[in-house]
Protein backbone atom coordinates (compact mmCIF):
# COMPACT_ATOMS: atom_id res chain seq x y z
CA UNK A 1 0.00 0.00 0.00
CA UNK A 2 1.21 3.43 -0.84
CA UNK A 3 1.36 5.56 2.17
CA UNK A 4 3.42 8.76 1.55
CA UNK A 5 5.11 9.73 -1.81
CA UNK A 6 7.86 12.30 -2.06
CA UNK A 7 8.47 14.89 -5.18
CA UNK A 8 11.28 16.07 -6.81
CA UNK A 9 11.08 19.56 -7.27
CA UNK A 10 12.05 20.94 -10.76
CA UNK A 11 11.58 19.16 -14.04
CA UNK A 12 8.64 17.17 -11.75
CA UNK A 13 6.49 19.83 -9.74
CA UNK A 14 7.55 22.27 -12.36
CA UNK A 15 8.66 21.93 -15.63
CA UNK A 16 11.77 21.98 -15.89
CA UNK A 17 13.02 24.07 -19.34
CA UNK A 18 10.25 26.65 -18.77
CA UNK A 19 11.09 27.66 -15.23
CA UNK A 20 14.73 27.07 -15.82
CA UNK A 21 15.73 28.38 -19.28
CA UNK A 22 14.87 32.35 -18.98
CA UNK A 23 17.06 32.24 -15.56
CA UNK A 24 19.86 30.30 -16.75
CA UNK A 25 19.85 32.83 -19.55
CA UNK A 26 19.61 35.43 -17.89
CA UNK A 27 22.36 34.83 -14.96
CA UNK A 28 24.93 33.75 -17.91
CA UNK A 29 24.30 37.31 -18.95
CA UNK A 30 24.25 39.03 -15.90
CA UNK A 31 27.76 37.64 -15.10
CA UNK A 32 29.23 37.93 -18.59
CA UNK A 33 27.15 39.76 -20.73
CA UNK A 34 30.43 42.01 -21.33
CA UNK A 35 32.09 38.65 -23.01
CA UNK A 36 29.77 36.75 -25.57
CA UNK A 37 32.79 34.36 -26.05
CA UNK A 38 33.01 33.43 -22.23
CA UNK A 39 28.93 33.26 -22.38
CA UNK A 40 29.10 30.59 -24.93
CA UNK A 41 32.06 28.73 -22.95
CA UNK A 42 30.02 28.90 -19.56
CA UNK A 43 26.69 28.29 -21.73
CA UNK A 44 28.48 24.81 -23.03
CA UNK A 45 29.75 23.75 -19.71
CA UNK A 46 26.21 24.01 -18.36
CA UNK A 47 25.02 22.29 -21.38
CA UNK A 48 22.71 25.06 -22.18
CA UNK A 49 21.87 26.43 -25.38
CA UNK A 50 21.93 30.26 -25.57
CA UNK A 51 20.12 30.04 -29.04
CA UNK A 52 16.76 28.65 -27.48
CA UNK A 53 17.19 29.03 -23.62
CA UNK A 54 16.91 25.24 -23.49
CA UNK A 55 19.04 22.69 -21.26
CA UNK A 56 20.50 19.33 -22.89
CA UNK A 57 19.76 16.27 -21.83
CA UNK A 58 23.02 15.49 -20.04
CA UNK A 59 23.36 19.03 -18.79
CA UNK A 60 24.71 18.81 -15.05
CA UNK A 61 22.37 21.62 -14.32
CA UNK A 62 19.47 18.89 -14.14
CA UNK A 63 20.30 16.70 -10.88
CA UNK A 64 23.49 19.04 -9.67
CA UNK A 65 23.10 20.94 -6.28
CA UNK A 66 23.64 24.82 -6.53
CA UNK A 67 26.75 24.21 -5.13
CA UNK A 68 27.86 21.82 -7.73
CA UNK A 69 26.50 23.99 -10.05
CA UNK A 70 28.60 26.79 -9.11
CA UNK A 71 31.86 24.56 -8.87
CA UNK A 72 31.46 24.45 -12.63
CA UNK A 73 31.15 27.71 -13.24
CA UNK A 74 34.02 29.37 -11.10
CA UNK A 75 36.85 29.14 -13.34
CA UNK A 76 34.54 30.80 -15.93
CA UNK A 77 33.68 33.55 -13.98
CA UNK A 78 35.96 36.18 -13.38
CA UNK A 79 36.56 38.01 -10.36
CA UNK A 80 34.59 36.38 -8.00
CA UNK A 81 34.48 33.76 -5.32
CA UNK A 82 32.34 30.67 -4.92
CA UNK A 83 30.61 31.90 -1.77
CA UNK A 84 29.76 35.37 -3.84
CA UNK A 85 28.59 33.26 -6.70
CA UNK A 86 26.72 30.56 -4.90
CA UNK A 87 24.59 33.19 -2.63
CA UNK A 88 23.74 35.21 -5.67
CA UNK A 89 22.54 32.10 -7.28
CA UNK A 90 20.41 31.27 -4.62
CA UNK A 91 19.04 35.01 -4.25
CA UNK A 92 18.21 34.80 -7.55
CA UNK A 93 16.76 31.54 -8.19
CA UNK A 94 14.63 31.96 -4.88
CA UNK A 95 12.14 34.71 -6.99
CA UNK A 96 12.06 32.70 -10.30
CA UNK A 97 8.36 32.07 -11.49
CA UNK A 98 7.89 28.77 -11.54
CA UNK A 99 5.58 26.87 -14.23
CA UNK A 100 3.65 24.18 -12.58
CA UNK A 101 3.65 20.89 -14.37
CA UNK A 102 -0.13 21.06 -13.62
CA UNK A 103 -1.99 23.54 -11.28
CA UNK A 104 -0.68 21.95 -8.14
CA UNK A 105 -3.06 23.30 -5.14
CA UNK A 106 -5.94 20.51 -6.11
CA UNK A 107 -3.16 18.10 -7.61
CA UNK A 108 -1.38 18.23 -3.44
CA UNK A 109 -5.44 18.44 -2.16
CA UNK A 110 -6.80 15.58 -4.21
CA UNK A 111 -3.53 13.81 -3.01
CA UNK A 112 -3.99 14.41 0.91
CA UNK A 113 -7.87 13.48 0.46
CA UNK A 114 -6.22 9.98 -0.40
CA UNK A 115 -4.95 10.10 3.07
CA UNK A 116 -1.12 10.12 1.82
CA UNK A 117 1.54 11.76 3.34
CA UNK A 118 3.60 14.29 1.11
CA UNK A 119 7.15 15.83 0.73
CA UNK A 120 9.55 17.17 -1.40
CA UNK A 121 13.71 16.61 -1.41
CA UNK A 122 15.38 18.74 -4.07
CA UNK A 123 18.98 19.15 -4.69
CA UNK A 124 18.01 23.07 -4.33
CA UNK A 125 18.94 24.80 -1.42
CA UNK A 126 16.42 24.75 1.24
CA UNK A 127 15.22 28.61 1.33
CA UNK A 128 14.67 29.08 -2.48
CA UNK A 129 12.83 25.70 -2.85
CA UNK A 130 10.99 26.55 0.37
CA UNK A 131 9.88 29.78 -1.24
CA UNK A 132 8.99 28.59 -5.03
CA UNK A 133 6.70 25.93 -2.94
CA UNK A 134 4.89 29.01 -0.76
CA UNK A 135 4.43 30.94 -3.73
CA UNK A 136 2.64 28.01 -5.59
CA UNK A 137 0.69 27.71 -2.74
CA UNK A 138 1.09 23.87 -1.19
CA UNK A 139 3.54 24.04 1.57
CA UNK A 140 0.95 23.47 4.27
CA UNK A 141 -0.12 19.86 2.53
CA UNK A 142 3.75 19.07 2.67
CA UNK A 143 5.23 16.92 5.70
CA UNK A 144 8.62 17.65 4.88
CA UNK A 145 11.06 19.97 2.44
CA UNK A 146 14.93 19.27 2.13
CA UNK A 147 17.28 20.97 0.03
CA UNK A 148 20.66 19.76 -0.39
CA UNK A 149 21.69 21.66 2.74
CA UNK A 150 19.45 20.85 5.47
CA UNK A 151 21.68 18.13 7.14
CA UNK A 152 20.51 14.97 4.54
CA UNK A 153 23.01 15.80 1.88
CA UNK A 154 21.73 15.69 -1.80
CA UNK A 155 20.62 12.73 -4.34
CA UNK A 156 21.24 10.53 -5.79
CA UNK A 157 22.01 9.70 -2.08
CA UNK A 158 19.02 8.40 -0.57
CA UNK A 159 19.65 11.04 2.61
CA UNK A 160 16.58 12.97 1.87
CA UNK A 161 14.30 10.28 1.44
CA UNK A 162 15.22 8.70 4.91
CA UNK A 163 14.71 11.19 6.50
CA UNK A 164 11.37 11.73 5.04
CA UNK A 165 10.85 8.23 6.46
CA UNK A 166 11.68 9.20 9.88
CA UNK A 167 9.58 12.30 9.92
CA UNK A 168 6.45 10.46 8.45
CA UNK A 169 7.21 7.44 10.22
CA UNK A 170 6.36 5.64 7.33
CA UNK A 171 8.18 2.62 5.89
CA UNK A 172 10.24 2.98 2.31
CA UNK A 173 8.40 0.43 0.68
CA UNK A 174 5.04 2.04 1.42
CA UNK A 175 6.68 5.03 -0.34
CA UNK A 176 6.95 6.34 -3.78
CA UNK A 177 9.48 8.93 -5.09
CA UNK A 178 8.95 10.82 -8.08
CA UNK A 179 11.45 12.85 -10.04
CA UNK A 180 12.21 13.60 -13.75
CA UNK A 181 16.19 12.53 -13.84
CA UNK A 182 18.17 9.12 -12.72
CA UNK A 183 19.27 10.94 -9.56
CA UNK A 184 15.58 10.66 -8.38
CA UNK A 185 15.33 7.22 -9.18
CA UNK A 186 18.62 6.17 -7.98
CA UNK A 187 17.92 8.08 -4.52
CA UNK A 188 14.78 5.96 -4.48
CA UNK A 189 15.95 2.67 -4.98
CA UNK A 190 18.67 3.54 -2.71
CA UNK A 191 15.95 4.24 -0.07
CA UNK A 192 13.90 1.14 -0.88
CA UNK A 193 10.99 2.98 -2.32
CA UNK A 194 8.76 2.62 -5.36
CA UNK A 195 9.98 4.83 -8.01
CA UNK A 196 7.74 7.03 -11.26
CA UNK A 197 9.79 8.95 -13.84
CA UNK A 198 7.93 11.74 -15.19
CA UNK A 199 8.35 13.71 -18.49
CA UNK A 200 8.35 17.37 -17.68
CA UNK A 201 12.44 17.40 -17.10
CA UNK A 202 14.71 17.37 -20.13
CA UNK A 203 15.20 13.09 -20.07
CA UNK A 204 13.66 10.96 -22.14
CA UNK A 205 11.22 8.02 -22.04
CA UNK A 206 13.96 5.75 -22.85
CA UNK A 207 16.91 7.23 -20.56
CA UNK A 208 14.06 6.74 -17.55
CA UNK A 209 12.28 3.16 -18.06
CA UNK A 210 15.03 1.09 -16.93
CA UNK A 211 15.45 2.56 -13.22
CA UNK A 212 11.77 3.23 -12.74
CA UNK A 213 8.56 1.07 -12.04
CA UNK A 214 7.05 3.51 -14.26
CA UNK A 215 6.95 6.35 -16.56
CA UNK A 216 4.34 8.82 -16.72
CA UNK A 217 3.95 12.21 -19.51
CA UNK A 218 3.84 14.31 -15.74
CA UNK A 219 2.45 13.98 -11.78
CA UNK A 220 -1.10 14.63 -13.36
CA UNK A 221 -1.39 11.03 -14.22
CA UNK A 222 -0.33 10.27 -10.72
CA UNK A 223 -3.26 9.64 -8.94
CA UNK A 224 -4.50 7.60 -11.48
CA UNK A 225 -1.65 5.19 -11.58
CA UNK A 226 -2.10 5.22 -7.66
CA UNK A 227 -5.59 3.97 -7.63
CA UNK A 228 -4.21 0.76 -9.71
CA UNK A 229 -1.70 -0.16 -7.04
Amino acid sequence: MIKGIIFDKDGTLFDFNATWGAWTRAMITSELGHDPAQMDRLAAALGFRLTDSRFEADSPVIASTADEIAQIMLPLVPDTNHLGLLGRMNATAANVPQIEATPLVPFFAQLRALGLKLGVATNDAEAPARAHLGRAGVTAHLDFIAGYDSGYGGKPAPGQLMGFCEVTGLAPANCVMVGDSLHDLHAGQAAGMRTVGVLTGPATREELANHADVVLDSIAELPAWIAQC
